[in-house]
């Protein structure tokens, strides 16, 4: 049996000038951002489009600080702040084309509250939404949850990273 040929990703990254400090320009960086992106493009499984399975695949990555994290949450989730990662997926008909926008002081705090690198942290989020932006859910029942983050963190050990769920 052959394998799935790697699907083309056009990635686009897009860093707020102002919000975005240098620790975090370091790890984003647009080679490692479209690995991690690429692992995160599933095979077609139940009943969810697919990442590899695309015509194409075009995502862009921008990181924001915390007024245009705010701002995007509540216009879009209707919650007054800002959160980790917001996907954005426009169901193109031919192919995956999602926007994922990460807000870089949250993920900083959570990286510190949790005991993890940037990297490792910046790394979960984009698989995280990446997974988002093929229809992986977590919030509307519990065995979506559960698949999802077993998705994610056979993605992260696959990468070198420890498990993001992890205690």
């Amino acid at each position: 049996m052959k394998a799935a040929p790697s699907p083309d990703l056009d990635l686009c990254l897009q860093l707020d000038d102002v919000a975005v400090p240098t620790e975090h320009r370091k790890v984003l960086r647009p080679s490692q951002l479209k690995k991690w992106v690429k692992y995160a493009l599933v095979p077609q499984a139940a009943g969810r489009p697919s990442g590899k399975n695309a015509q194409t695949t075009e995502i862009t990555v921008r990181v924001v600080g915390l007024a245009e994290g705010r701002q995007l949450n509540r216009q879009f989730r209707g919650q007054n702040h800002p959160t980790n990662v917001l996907t954005f997926d426009f169901g193109s008909p031919h192919g995956l084309s999602a926007d994922l926008v990460l807000c870089a002081p949250v993920v900083q705090r959570e990286a510190v509250a949790q005991g993890k690198s940037l990297k490792a942290h910046y790394a979960h989020l984009l698989i995280h939404g990446t997974l988002h932006a093929q229809g992986y859910e977590h919030d509307t029942c519990a065995q979506d949850a559960e698949e999802m983050e077993a998705l994610e963190m056979l993605l992260m050990l696959s990468l070198g990273f420890d498990n993001p769920y992890q205690d």
